[in-house]
């Protein structure tokens, strides 16, 4: 199940001045669980160098709760999430076991009309 252009642009975020996906969103994007999706970071470390992947700040964190309403209590996250640069998210569809990633790996989707680009403009 593809998820809409709109629901991906709201996911992206800017953080240390990069546009990033959070984890969560990712792991809704390849049909997978967030747990899992981190295990597989965690397994394959070294292939995610800082520009491809960072988890927030403490900081970063509390304001990214603070905008969208996340679970503070019971039932909620407990740790920072993973933020994904382009490069991390390229680099994620080769570590996931899921058979959306792997659909993209064999046949990349087709790019927008127009691109709606990671990077911010300068």
């Amino acid at each position: 199940m593809a998820l809409p252009v709109e629901r991906i642009l709201h996911a992206i975020h800017l953080f240390r001045k990069d546009r990033v996906l959070l984890d969560a969103d990712l792991a809704e994007l390849y049909g997978v669980e967030t747990r899992v999706l981190v295990q597989a970071i965690k397994r394959n470390a070294q292939r995610f160098p800082a520009d491809f992947m960072f988890q927030l700040s403490d900081g970063e964190w509390a304001i990214l709760k603070s905008q969208s309403g996340i679970s503070r209590s019971w039932g909620g996250r407990r740790t920072a999430p993973y933020a994904f640069t382009e490069l991390g998210v390229a680099m994620l569809s080769s570590v996931l076991n899921s058979e959306r990633a792997i659909r993209d790996l064999r046949e990349p989707p087709v790019p927008a009309r127009k691109p709606i680009g990671f990077r911010p403009k300068r």
